[in-house]
């Protein structure tokens, strides 16, 4: 681990459900909301999100799924660990084949465990990148009340365009679930990513109609001190001042997961 200062308020344990083991860091209490990082790590300004959500009355869940937890990325390590997620890890589809990455049933266990540990009406879930669309295939675990998807980039490639990284039972269960529950999502993007495409939000809006709650961001909004193009709206894109409009994401982001996790 390293920056060992972000971590300031966490507690660490193992969590193992299936052939997985996974650290995960919790902080806070009330409600519970699954906090799954982005590409290539859980990096300081994941835990910066994390931190905000937990001072807000929940506890937060932060699975280490990929990378040295706490490390600052570079280019270079960024890349390095996508290739290696593609190419050896097991855990993850990101090709377009309708299928969920194998690591969501272990995310849906832990939703489980938090929920029974911190009550409430339910879980919420944040995806970002990498994870993105995990946030909506957990919604085969009713204790999932709450999914956001922060720049859902899986699958890759042109052919997945138009799709998610959730098979169509998943879908049809989100569906089925936002109409009987009154549950909606939340999805987030820069338009101009190009890992996140016009496509892909297209097919979320049709999906699910008014339960979708899609925020398009222009990249005038973006930080522009961020080390790569606009693309991650909760982390190295947000411009930290009041009034920006990537703070106010943050803040509904935030009062979304508040309002549908407390009993």
């Amino acid at each position: 681990m390293k920056n060992p200062e972000a971590f300031a308020g966490y507690e660490a344990f193992d969590f193992t459900d299936g052939p997985f083991t996974r650290r995960v860091w919790r902080k806070g209490s009330g409600p519970a909301v699954i906090v799954m990082h982005e590409m290539p790590n859980l990096h300081p300004q994941v835990l910066r999100f994390a931190d905000r959500v937990a001072a807000q009355g929940m506890t937060v869940y932060c699975p280490s799924l990929f990378g040295e937890d706490g490390r600052k990325p570079t280019k270079a390590y960024t890349v390095g660990q996508m290739l290696w997620a593609i190419c050896v890890r097991r855990e993850f589809n990101v090709w377009a084949n309708g299928k969920s990455s194998p690591i969501v049933d272990w995310l849906r266990a832990l939703a489980r465990h938090a929920h029974a540990t911190c009550g409430g009406r339910g879980v919420g879930a944040v995806g970002m990148c990498f994870t993105g669309g995990f946030a909506l295939a957990m919604m085969t675990e009713p204790a999932v009340v709450a999914p956001v998807l922060s720049q859902p980039s899986l699958p890759l490639g042109k052919k997945g365009a138009a799709r998610i990284d959730a098979s169509e039972a998943e879908i049809a269960c989100a569906k089925r679930r936002f109409a009987e529950e009154d549950l909606h999502l939340m999805a987030l993007r820069f338009p101009s990513d190009g890992f996140v495409p016009d496509a892909r939000f297209a097919m979320l809006k049709d999906s699910f109609g008014e339960r979708c709650v899609t925020v398009e961001l222009p990249d005038a909004d973006a930080n522009p001190n961020a080390p790569i193009a606009p693309h991650s709206v909760l982390t190295w894109h947000l411009i930290d001042e009041p009034g920006s409009a990537t703070k106010q994401v943050e803040a509904d982001v935030i009062a979304f997961f508040k309002q549908r996790t407390a009993a």
